[in-house]
C-alpha cells in the first residue's frame, strides 16, 4: 500500500523537509538559516524556533496544494530523549514533555518530534521518530573518560549512520550485522562512529562534547586553558557554551560557518555581498584543513577501536558536498580500508522509510518512557 508520508528533520542550520506520495516525491527542500536568522533565539531555548520552522512547513504544504488531511504519517528527526534503543518511537506525551523542557540537551534535533507532533494534530494523522540522536550501543570501554563524574555518552547522527552503513553494506551483498565500519557524518555537527556486526561500540559526541571541530562547534580543546577560562570572571557559562557550540569551530576562525562560501573564498579570494568572513584567505584555508586534520583523527582512532578490521570507511553529510574535504579527508585514510562518500544527507529516506515501516506494522511502533 502506498503511504503519503511528511518527513522534518531540523538541523542546526537548515530544515531538511520532505513529502512523498508512495514513493514519489512531491517536494524535498533543504531551508538553510544564516546566523542573522537565528540570532533573535540566542540564549533561548531551542523550542523558540518552533514557530518560524512550523510556518515554513505550513507553507511549503501550502504553496505545493497539499491537503493536510491526505497525510497518512509524520516524521520528524529524534531529539534529545534519554538513551533508548534503536528503532521507531511514536511521539508521545512523555517524550514532548522531554524534548520542550531540554531535560537531556537542548538541540535543534528536538523540534522534529514536536514539530511533527503538531502538524499531525492538524492531519489528524499518527506522528513519529526513528533512530534518534541518543541510541547507546557503546561498549563499557568506551564509558569511561577519566573522570568517573563525567562519563562519555553516546549523542551522534545515529539515523544517518546507519542508513549509510547498511546501504553499502548491501551493495557489498552483506548484512549490517556482519560487517565493521568507520562512518563520518559531517553537517553543522560531527560524529564518527565505529560499526561492529550491527552496533556502534564507539562514537564521538556530535553534541557539544569529545571529537573533531565542525562548522560551529569546537570539538576538543585542551582542558587546562578551558578550566582557566570557565573561572576567569570574563565570559558567562551561556557564553563558553556557545563557543563549544553555535560559535566555535569553523565560526569562530572565520566569521561563517557556511563551507560552501568559505571555499569560494579559498579558491577566488573574493567575497558574497554581505559576507561574514572576518579572516584571510590563507587563514581561511588553515582553518578549513585543521577541520579535516582533525576529522580524519577520529576515523584513525575509530580504526584503532575495530582493531584494523575495517571493511569500508563511509564519509556522509552535507560536508560531502565539499569538492576538496571528500578528497582531503581520503588521502589522509584510504590506506585504512576502501572510502566510500555519500554527499548530502540520507536521512530524509531513511525517516520516510521508517514511517512506511510503522503503517505497514504498527506492532513495531515503540513507546517512550521517562
Amino acid at each position: 500500500m502506498a503511504y503519503n508520508i511528511l518527513v522534518i528533520n531540523p538541523g542546526s542550520m537548515s530544515d531538511d523537509i520532505g513529502y512523498y506520495r508512495g514513493n514519489k516525491p512531491v517536494f524535498e527542500v533543504t531551508v538553510r538559516y544564516s546566523l542573522t536568522d537565528l540570532e533573535p533565539y540566542e540564549g533561548k531555548n531551542v523550542t523558540a524556533q518552533i514557530p518560524l520552522r512550523r510556518k515554513l512547513i505550513l507553507d511549503y504544504l501550502l504553496d505545493h496544494q497539499v491537503p493536510l488531511k491526505e497525510i497518512d504519517a509524520v516524521i520528524g528527526r529524534g531529539g534529545l530523549i534519554h538513551p533508548v534503543e534503536g528503532g521507531v518511537y511514536a511521539v508521545n506525551e512523555p517524550m514532548i514533555a522531554d524534548l520542550t523542557s531540554g531535560k537531556y540537551g537542548s538541540h535543534p534535533s528536538n523540534l522534529g518530534g514536536i514539530l511533527a507532533k503538531d502538524i499531525a494534530k492538524f492531519a489528524g494523522c499518527p506522528s513519529f521518530i526513528a533512530n534518534p540522536v541518543v541510541i547507546d550501543e557503546l561498549q563499557p570501554v568506551a564509558r569511561l573518560s577519566g573522570m568517573p563524574e563525567n562519563p562519555r555518552i553516546s549523542i551522534f547522527h545515529a539515523l544517518s549512520q546507519k542508513r549509510v552503513a547498511r546501504m553499502i553494506a548491501d551493495k557489498l551483498g552483506k548484512p549490517y550485522e556482519k560487517i565493521n565500519c568507520i562512518v563520518c557524518h559531517g553537517g553543522g555537527g560531527v560524529s564518527v562512529g565505529a560499526h561492529k556486526q550491527g552496533k556502534v561500540i564507539d562514537v564521538t559526541n556530535g553534541f557539544e562534547g569529545d571529537g573533531p571541530m565542525t562548522p560551529q562547534r569546537s570539538g576538543c580543546t585542551p582542558n587546562s586553558e578551558l578550566v582557566k577560562m570557565c573561572f576567569s570572571g570574563n565570559y558567562t557559562e551561556r557564553e563558553i557554551r556557545l563557543k563549544l557550540r553555535g560559535k566555535g569551530g569553523l565560526v569562530a576562525y572565520t566569521g561563517t560557518a557556511d563551507v560552501k562560501e568559505l571555499e569560494e573564498f579559498i579558491a577566488t579570494g573574493k567575497k558574497r555581498p554581505g559576507s561574514l568572513i572576518t579572516c584571510t584567505r590563507a587563514e581561511a584555508k588553515l582553518a578549513r584543513d585543521a577541520m579535516v586534520y582533525q576529522m580524519s583523527k577520529a576515523i584513525g582512532e575509530m580504526a584503532v577501536v575495530l582493531e584494523g578490521k575495517i571493511d569500508f570507511i563511509a564519509l556522509t553529510g552535507g560536508l560531502m558536498n565539499s569538492v576538496y574535504i571528500p578528497q582531503d579527508i581520503s588521502r589522509y585514510v584510504s590506506w585504512l580500508a576502501p572510502v566510500y562518500v555519500f554527499p548530502g544527507s540520507e536521512e530524509k529516506d531513511a525517516l520516510r522509510d521508517a514511517a512506511r515501516r510503522a503503517l505497514q506494522n504498527p506492532n513495531m511502533v515503540k513507546q517512550y518512557n521517562n
